[in-house]
């Protein structure tokens, strides 16, 4: 069975985002049987040279939509980086999985042997296609995914494997 270059991405993008979402939605039940602001947790971050709550959740979503539009060779939405409230994260989210979901299968076939460029720091790194959503683009999105998961989980929100993995079937 071959597996497709849109299940890897939208599909496991798409999943992944909607755990995050879940967890934020958790998190701020937690604080409030905590008796605390939930807001206090969108600043929250694991250590002083990394990035807090909210710019985790902006850039799992940056990545999931912008190495979707790669792939697809397109150009992604661009989504200004204003968020200030658990309820406008999950906006974002939304809209990013409404943007994922959106692009079709066939938009993405062949993509495994397309040239794909990125630009981080002072470099621009080359991949092809598949090269690009294994090395690339997974790791990233699960990278921020699994920081804003460490944040919350650190800031004593009760959640654990069972809550990022989702149902996983």
């Amino acid at each position: 069975m071959k597996i497709s270059v849109h299940a890897m991405s939208v599909d496991v993008f798409a999943h992944a985002l909607g755990n995050l979402s879940a967890l934020l939605e958790k998190a701020v039940a937690n604080a409030k049987e905590r008796k605390f602001e939930p807001a206090v947790l969108l600043g929250a971050r694991l250590a002083p040279d990394m990035f807090p709550l909210t710019r985790q959740v902006q850039i799992a979503c940056d990545l999931a939509k912008n190495s979707v539009a790669r792939l697809a060779a397109q150009e992604p939405p661009r989504f200004p980086d204003t968020e200030a409230s658990f309820e406008e994260l999950h906006a974002r989210i939304a809209r990013t999985v409404d943007y994922l979901r959106g692009v079709p299968a066939s938009a993405l076939e062949g993509a495994e042997t397309r040239d794909i460029k990125v630009t981080a720091g002072d470099r621009t790194l080359e991949f092809k296609g598949l090269e690009f959503l294994e090395r690339w683009a997974i790791p990233n999105v699960f990278f921020h995914i699994t920081t804003a998961y460490a944040i919350l989980r650190h800031n004593g929100v009760d959640i654990g494997k069972r809550d990022f993995l989702g149902n996983a079937r």
